[in-house]
């Protein structure tokens, strides 16, 4: 007998949080098909330009409760 999402879902979210996160990225990983060969090279010069800018000083650090805080008041 096939379980809908709902189900599914139900009865993922009563698992213990790593059980949770292994089952977030398997799910993720089983839609990813498409390789970006350049991606990877992307996401490092990415890095390196935000690590950059906050060892300049140019980019202004947020302690995450602020953060935290501004995202929640986004909703």
């Amino acid at each position: 007998m096939a379980r809908d999402a709902a189900e599914v879902l139900k009865d993922a979210l009563e698992l213990p949080t790593e059980a949770r996160a292994a089952l977030i990225s398997s799910l993720v990983d089983s839609l990813d098909t498409e390789v970006d060969e350049g991606a990877e090279d992307a996401w490092r010069e990415e890095i390196r330009r935000r690590l950059q800018e906050i060892d300049s000083g140019a980019a202004k650090m947020v302690p995450w409760d602020e953060a935290r805080r501004r995202l929640l008041a986004r909703r």
